[in-house]
This record gives structure tokens, C-alpha cells and sequence, in this order.
């Protein structure tokens, strides 16, 4: 299992896929918008889901579904850090979700452990600098633009070799800014700027991005493409009843040894990693 350097211990110990349980402290993100964005719900859910076999829990306090708008710096800290100090004495690993500087700095001082931006250091100019005053993993999403705006940015060449492409010049101007090759995580950025049907090959094709020898943290739980993959009758499948569809992604990316999977349902997940990794380890 290839880890980034700065992880936990506790989870370098580890050697198969991580699981990354999903903390929407929001009220409009696509799948449970609004279903956590209460302290102690958040804080008993986030302990649920380590119950439940989550490795990392990701807190955010913003929304990135398609078409959303962006909220205040106040109001995404006000969300986000009430929550990372009710878990930070717990030994719950800790990642924050978010695209800004102001964010990930107090999270990290609250307790976060590492830090998960899905616009890989593009959308704040001073993000890549404070990272690289950190120990801390890094996960670099690929992005192309903000949510409102994402589902205009979807025209590729060759969308797994733009992907990777684009990644790996992003990876580049993170460690020229002074992060550690090592503490990278990168993701494809599944369902953003990408159409449903592009989002298919970046998965039949992951030796492309495993190319770029990173870890790589896939984050496809419930999203579109699966709902339309399962529609009925013309009409997709809902957000909440994505669930086998996701497991089956978890499954094959943990057949294949990639770093972590980002996931809603962390118990159906959890599960099949420990059947993958009970297989791989019998002789």
C-alpha cells in the first residue's frame, strides 16, 4: 500500500484501502444535504461511521454539487470547526474539506490531519503555500473551474489522459510552491467537469493516473453517473439508492490497491474491502 508521508501512525500500519467516511456539514450538498448540519448529529454520525469502519472522516462546510454557489469564509468555518474539535480528542483521523486557506488552517489547528481540496490549490492562490509550511498529507482533486460553472468545462481530447495530464501539472506547481512530492494524494475528480460518460473510462483506465506513482484517493460514492447508469424508465436512480453501485467501485479499486475510497455508506464499503483484503492475503 502506498501512503503519503504525514499520515497517522495508525494508519500507516494499514496495508489496504483506506476508507474515507463523507461529513457533509451542509445543508444543500447532493446526496444528505441538511442531514448533518447540526454539531452533535454531525459528531455522533462521524462516530457511527468510525464504529462502522471508516479510517478518515472528511469534514466539509461547503458544497461542490454541480451548479452550486459559494458561501462565506465565516459561514464554512462556523460549520466545519465545532465539529473537528467535538472529534479531535477522540483519535479520530481527520480531514478537511475545503478550498480555502482561511479553512484549512484553522482545521488543522482544531485538530484535522490532513487536508482534501477538490480544487487542488487552484481556487485559493495562498492554499499551496501554507500547505507546504505543514507535515500534513495533501489530497489534490483535478478541477477545471467551481461548481456553478463545472458542467461548461467537460471538452477533453482524451478525457484519462487530459485527467492525468492536468494532474501532474498541478502536482508540479504544488511541490515548486514546496510540498513534498510524498505527502500528495491526488483524485480524479469524479462527476466534476466531466459528463456522465467520461467518468467511465477514467476508471476502466486508472493505470494511466497510477502512472503518476501518487497515492490515489477515488471519491465516487452516489454520484450521478450511477443513477444513471441505473435509471428506470428514462428516469435516474436517487442519490440514496447508489449504494450497491458504490460498492461495487470500492471493490474493484480495493482489488487494485488504491489508497482510499471517499464514501457515503462506510459500513457496505468497509465490508467489501475486508473480503478483498481476506482474499488477497490467502495463499
Amino acid at each position: 500500500m502506498l501512503h503519503p508521508s504525514g499520515l497517522p501512525e495508525n494508519l500507516l500500519k494499514i496495508d489496504r484501502t483506506l476508507v474515507m467516511g463523507v461529513l457533509n456539514v451542509t445543508p444543500d450538498s447532493f446526496s444528505d444535504g441538511g442531514r448533518f448540519n447540526d454539531q452533535v448529529i454531525a459528531t455522533n454520525h462521524a462516530l457511527q461511521m468510525i464504529e462502522d469502519g471508516a479510517d478518515i472522516i472528511d469534514i466539509g462546510g461547503e458544497s461542490t454539487r454541480p451548479g452550486s454557489d459559494r458561501i462565506s469564509v465565516e459561514e464554512e468555518l462556523d460549520r466545519v470547526l465545532p465539529v473537528i474539535s467535538a472529534l479531535s480528542g477522540t483519535g479520530v483521523a481527520i480531514s478537511i474539506d475545503t478550498m480555502r486557506v482561511e479553512v484549512a488552517r484553522a482545521g488543522v489547528a482544531a485538530g484535522a490531519c490532513m487536508i482534501n481540496d477538490v480544487s487542488g490549490g487552484k481556487a485559493d492562490p495562498g492554499m499551496l503555500d501554507f500547505v507546504a509550511t505543514l507535515e500534513t498529507p495533501y489530497i489534490l482533486m483535478h478541477w477545471r473551474g467551481p461548481s456553478n460553472i463545472m458542467n461548461t468545462l467537460t471538452d477533453y481530447q482524451d478525457v484519462v489522459a487530459d485527467v492525468a495530464s492536468e494532474i501532474n501539472q498541478q502536482v508540479e506547481v504544488a511541490v515548486a510552491a514546496g510540498i513534498a512530492r510524498d505527502r500528495i494524494v491526488i483524485d480524479p475528480g469524479i462527476g466534476f467537469a466531466k459528463t456522465v460518460d467520461q467518468n467511465w473510462p477514467i476508471l476502466k483506465h486508472l493505470d494511466v493516473l497510477e502512472g503518476l506513482g501518487l497515492p490515489i484517493l477515488m471519491g465516487a460514492s452516489r454520484k450521478k453517473f450511477l443513477g444513471e447508469l441505473l435509471a428506470k424508465d428514462g428516469i435516474a436512480r436517487d442519490s440514496d439508492e447508489r449504494e450497491s453501485a458504490t460498492t461495487a467501485i470500492s471493490t474493484l479499486m480495493a482489488a487494485r490497491g488504491l489508497w482510499a475510497v471517499r464514501v457515503h455508506d462506510v459500513k457496505s464499503s468497509s465490508d467489501a474491502i475486508v473480503v478483498v483484503d481476506r482474499i488477497a492475503k490467502t495463499s
